[in-house]
């Protein structure tokens, strides 16, 4: 297994490979971001504290940060998640990734410097290695030198020589996230460039909008216009004549009263007709 530790003050790093069972062990089940002493690697290395960075395994699979599994595994990754670079906007993607805890399948293996020991190592504490290419961006530059807003960052950049012949030649990164006087100008520029062309866009929709109300009104008037022309001519009906006023006649005379005919009385009834007979005794009180 290949020990790859570096050290950020000086900017050296060194390798170290170990097929020693027994040393390797000692990797096993630690996570990355534990500490471990550096005199299980080496003997010069006594003092020095090492911290698990990092790692990949055998197929090239790199160790990630809160996988706790001592192995490799597939998940869903979104946009800024380590690992994964997407390539459309709101892309996902399962990827496979190895667990943060070491194993024996791991093959190389991250450390990083924290505490020095006492001895200075060959290649990782002797000397300092200046970094090639100095910070960029706006606020890494204020944070290493310490500046102010105020202060113009463009004086800070790390220049670096480079000679072609007899000529020399000083080379700088662009500063990234720079917000200078051109720029505030080109964007106050373009800010009204965008209401402008909203202003015109928006009288371009009344002005079409009224130019097709015109063309509809036209093409209707036209069009009724030669339904008109069209139509055959037809007699125009007569009307028919209204009705003489009647003659008022003279008022006739009033006819004679009829005599009223006299209310009918109930005929009376004629009277029983008187008899000779004796009415016959009966049988009490009467006369023998």
């Amino acid at each position: 297994m290949k020990y790859n530790i570096s050290n950020p003050l000086t900017g050296q790093q060194i390798v170290i490979e170990i097929d020693e069972d027994k040393i390797n062990r000692q990797f096993n089940d630690r996570r990355m971001g534990s500490d471990v002493d550096g005199e299980i690697l080496r003997a010069d290395l006594k003092g020095y504290t090492l911290r698990i960075t990092g790692g990949n395994d055998k197929q090239g699979f790199t160790m990630k940060q809160g996988i706790l599994v001592n192995g490799r595994v597939k998940i869903l990754m979104k946009k800024r998640t380590t690992l994964y670079r997407p390539r459309r906007d709101g892309e996902r993607k399962r990827k496979s990734a190895r667990g943060c805890i070491c194993g024996p399948d791991l093959s190389v293996i991250a450390l990083r410097v924290l505490v020095k020991g006492d001895k200075d190592v060959e290649g990782l504490t002797d000397a300092e290695r200046p970094r090639r290419l100095g910070p960029k961006t706006v606020g890494t530059i204020r944070q290493a030198f310490a500046l102010r807003k105020k202060d113009d960052v463009r004086k800070y950049v790390v220049k670096r020589e480079v000679k072609r012949g007899d000529k020399t030649f000083y080379k700088c990164p662009k500063i990234q996230r720079l917000v200078t006087e051109k720029r505030l100008r080109r964007k106050i520029v373009n800010n009204r460039i965008k209401k402008d062309r909203w202003k015109a866009g928006k009288e371009a929709h009344q002005a079409y909008e009224k130019l097709l109300s015109k063309y509809l009104k036209e093409k209707k008037a036209a069009a009724k216009k030669v339904a008109a022309a069209a139509a055959p001519a037809t007699p125009a009906k007569a009307e028919p004549a209204k009705p003489a006023p009647a003659k008022k006649e003279a008022p006739k005379a009033a006819a004679p009263a009829k005599k009223e005919a006299p209310a009918k009385t109930p005929a009376a009834k004629p009277a029983p007709a008187k008899t000779d007979a004796k009415p016959a005794a009966g049988k009490k009180g009467g006369k023998k």
